[in-house]
């Protein structure tokens, strides 16, 4: 079917057609995920399967459609500057909304979210492509959509603190990555921590121990002095201050809320000697 079949779609209310299967509808829909063209991809894909998923109608499916988006993350994986990167990302967004779905009614058996975890940080781990915005085809962020599903996945009743430890690495894991997250990246995965956080499952000194780590990736000093200090610290730096404002700000407040905001003050000050008057860094 054409663009036109898809906009009468969503012109009428979003209802499933009653002409074709939910599985080609469906699968046309995945198709046009990877679409360079936005509208298609943003305007009609995405909003029609968020909008099925939201209203129960993949809810006996939903095993399915998942392990449809997951194979979507390796369309193309290790390519940088094509089109591919809609289809991963696109894909990632969409995985989000099926986790959600999930924790809101419990349709999900344990076995498959995890299956579908070990699959999504590994895809974003080696993602390649951090374009954001391509001219004439639209934001790509798949890092940015690859934490929001992270996110997703952490407010899974079937992750304990293991599994959750885990998600806190892939995202270090992520930051320390040479290349630069220059599209609000790193406030996604700064609100993916959150809810990593706000389960309260992770011990807190593992928690301090990873803010360390985190802290001493945006450490311009740690850097060696044949590398551009500020490229190397950038994600690590801009993810310790989201991650300070989304606690101090934002409406997750676990427990041990200001505990981990005295954690994160101290990684601030330091790897922030530079800004900072001595007598605050101890530097």
């Amino acid at each position: 079917m054409g663009v036109g079949y898809w906009r009468g779609v969503v012109r009428d209310g979003v209802h499933v057609p009653p002409d074709r299967t939910l599985g080609d509808l469906t699968a046309e829909l995945t198709t046009m995920l990877g679409s360079p063209d936005p509208e298609i991809r943003d305007g009609l894909a995405l909003q029609v399967l968020t909008v099925w998923i939201g209203r129960g109608v993949y809810d006996d499916l939903l095993v399915g459609l998942g392990d449809g988006m997951v194979a979507g993350l390796r369309v193309g994986i290790g390519e940088t500057g094509t089109p591919t990167v809609f289809r991963r990302s696109w894909s990632a967004r969409v995985i989000a909304h099926v986790l959600r779905r999930d924790n809101d009614e419990q349709l999900l058996p344990r076995e498959d979210v995890l299956r579908w975890g070990d699959l999504l940080t590994s895809w974003l781990l080696r993602e390649q492509d951090v374009r954001g915005w391509i001219p004439e085809q639209g934001t790509a962020r798949a890092v940015a959509h690859g934490a929001d599903a992270i996110g997703a996945l952490a407010g899974s009743r079937h992750l304990d603190a293991m599994e959750l430890t885990v998600l806190l690495d892939v995202v270090a894991d992520r930051l320390v990555r040479p290349s630069p997250l220059d599209h609000g990246e790193t406030d996604h995965l700064a609100a993916a921590t959150v809810q990593v956080l706000a389960r309260e499952r992770v011990p807190f000194d593992v928690v301090e121990r990873w803010v360390a780590r985190v802290g001493a990736a945006a450490d311009p000093e740690s850097v060696p002095a044949s590398s551009d200090p500020w490229l190397r610290t950038r994600n690590a730096q801009e993810l310790l201050r989201s991650l300070h404002l989304q606690l101090l700000l934002g409406p997750h407040r676990p427990s041990t809320r200001a505990d981990l905001l005295l954690a994160i003050n101290d990684a601030l000050r330091s790897s922030n000697g530079q800004h900072l008057p001595r007598m605050v860094t101890g530097k």
